[in-house]
């Protein structure tokens, strides 16, 4: 079945498609992995900022950098290899946790501490 206006999941999809094309960013699949990503990221940079977690060090401000830089460059291609690891796994999340660690395999600062994404 083809997708159009009268076959689409609801009405959302079909006859209001153009109304609500802003919200695909934040309410598709691909925004639900992006805040994934965010939360992880602002997760592990909550803990290296918080002095009584001493288990995680302080980030430098280059790897600051470059978290935020996986957040604000996340794209449909990195969306993409996460659901390739997800049909790997079948589980979203750990998915997620896999692309993060594989991403940051050559920080040695977040690779110390990579056990607590998620």
């Amino acid at each position: 079945m083809n997708l159009s206006a009268l076959t689409a999941l609801s009405p959302l999809d079909g006859r209001y498609a153009a109304k609500v094309e802003p919200l695909r960013a934040h309410f598709s699949e691909f925004g639900l992995i992006r805040n994934r990503i965010r939360v992880e990221i602002e997760w592990l940079k909550a803990l290296a900022a918080a002095p009584e977690i001493a288990e995680v060090a302080a980030f430098s401000a280059a790897t600051i950098d470059e978290l935020d830089l996986v957040v604000s460059g996340f794209a449909v291609s990195d969306a993409d290899a996460i659901k390739t690891i997800e049909a790997r796994t079948n589980h979203d999340v750990k998915a997620v946790e896999y692309w993060l660690k594989d991403r940051f395999k050559d920080n040695p600062e977040v690779m110390r501490v990579s056990e607590f994404i998620h």
